[in-house]
């Protein structure tokens, strides 16, 4: 037992973070849910849909190299409650606009641009705030943890906002999500303590020095560079899935709302068992060797499934494998850049890593609508009866997200092959 007290004395700051941003997570996520949707019975059309991320991802990647350098010469809490009150703001926008009757699809793609701007700068700061707060000693149960509630929160968002949404309407979502923003902000305020830390960003440095000094860095620590663009291509391929995904279960003959929703909870308990497993899992021989292998798993299941499955079943099947591996990819790749970064450096370095990891997100999401809506969609339409592509990925609307589906997964095992020989990654196993 008292071993059992150490613990809980040791992750209590981490813990009440966790659960307090995880409880405002299901909040907005359940928010972006409904307001897909909605997008979606307005215009009925992949790409319009997909833009909703390409707006909050823009701002995002192109300013996150400069939000590390700014961030690090803030306190930590300061900038989380303020970029948590600015996305508050926009969702009370969000909310005024529905309930007059005035909400346009524009707004919404000018208010995620808001929000992905307001993210780029905390998302370093709550990613120092982890280490801070949590020995190194909890770093891989720290990751499994965040990776559950991640998975947690995928599990119930598609149930709950589809079912808030349909009985009651998107103003009951948005009033939730509102509800769960104020008990972060008030956890974060009064109950967690973050110790500070010395920064040399707080010395004459100008920003622009400061963003030289972390591409040095990168530059002289090529393992980590290789491993952040390892997941860039990555990115690229998994957000052309996210973008072509609601289109095709949506439209497919067997599919819908509930479709979505079944292999979007599916994804949520895939992810749930492997954050368990992550958590739970002894230190591995080679943390390398199991990143690449969980990317492996992902990439060589899921969208041949999705490709060639034709019922709900087949597809969730397909969501279980291609993320239950995911978390253990990103236990064991947080612990690597953790343990090789100085903790003065990480906001900057984290910062970095977001620009070059994630922006080809939004290309990635803006390219699957327009394939989908303007390549894949018309070439499946123009096909003759009984012609092989139409026997193999099916008829109707849905079948060119199919064909889509099958030609990302080629690059997808090919990326994993690739980076996988690269030596400067695996010299970072070495080096731990």
């Amino acid at each position: 037992m008292k071993a059992f007290y150490n613990f809980i004395k040791e992750i209590r700051n981490f813990g009440i973070l966790w659960l307090t941003q995880a409880f405002s997570s299901l909040g907005s996520s359940m928010t972006n849910f409904a307001l897909i949707l909605w997008t979606y019975e307005e215009r009925g059309s992949a790409l319009t849909t997909a833009l909703l991320s390409v707006c909050s991802y823009a701002p995002y990647v192109v300013m996150s190299i400069f939000a590390g350098a700014i961030s690090d010469r803030w306190n930590k809490r300061a900038v989380m409650l303020v970029c948590d009150s600015f996305a508050a703001a926009c969702t009370v926008g969000v909310w005024f606009l529905f309930i007059t009757g005035r909400l346009k699809i524009w707004h919404l793609y000018g208010l995620n641009a808001l929000n992905g701007l307001m993210n780029t700068i905390q998302q370093p700061a709550s990613d120092v705030t982890i280490t801070m707060v949590t020995p190194k000693k909890y770093y891989q149960l720290a990751s499994g943890m965040r990776s559950f509630s991640n998975s947690l929160v995928s599990i119930l968002t598609p149930v709950f906002a589809a079912a808030m949404y349909s009985l009651v309407g998107l103003h009951a979502v948005i009033l939730f999500d509102l509800l769960t923003f104020l008990a972060a902000f008030l956890s974060l305020l009064f109950l967690i303590e973050i110790p500070e830390i010395p920064s040399r960003a707080k010395c004459e440095e100008t920003i622009l020095q400061s963003v030289g000094e972390v591409l040095e860095y990168l530059k002289g620590n090529r393992g980590i560079l290789d491993m952040i663009l390892c997941m860039a291509c990555i990115n690229l391929i998994a957000s052309t899935y996210e973008a072509a995904l609601p289109p095709m279960l949506l439209s497919r003959a067997g599919g819908g709302k509930i479709a979505l929703g079944l292999v979007s909870g599916t994804v949520g308990i895939a992810t749930l068992c492997g954050s368990v497993i992550a958590s739970l899992c002894p230190v591995p021989k080679s943390r390398v060797r199991v990143f690449f292998n969980a990317l492996l798993l992902s990439m060589s299941t899921e969208n041949f499934f999705l490709a060639f499955g034709r019922t709900v079943p087949i597809w969730c099947l397909g969501a279980a494998l291609g993320w239950i591996a995911i978390p253990i990819m990103q236990a064991n790749m947080d612990v690597l850049m953790r343990s090789h970064i100085p903790v003065t450096m990480q906001g900057r370095v984290y910062s970095a890593r977001n620009t070059l990891q994630f922006f080809t997100i939004p290309v990635g999401y803006f390219l699957g609508g327009w394939l989908v809506d303007y390549v894949f969609e018309p070439f499946m339409a123009v096909q003759r009866p009984q012609s092989l592509l139409l026997l193999i990925f099916g008829e109707g609307k849905g079948s060119g997200a199919a064909l889509l589906f099958f030609v990302i997964a080629i690059p997808g095992i090919l990326v994993c092959l690739i980076f996988s020989r690269d030596q400067n990654i695996w010299n970072l196993e070495q080096n731990e």
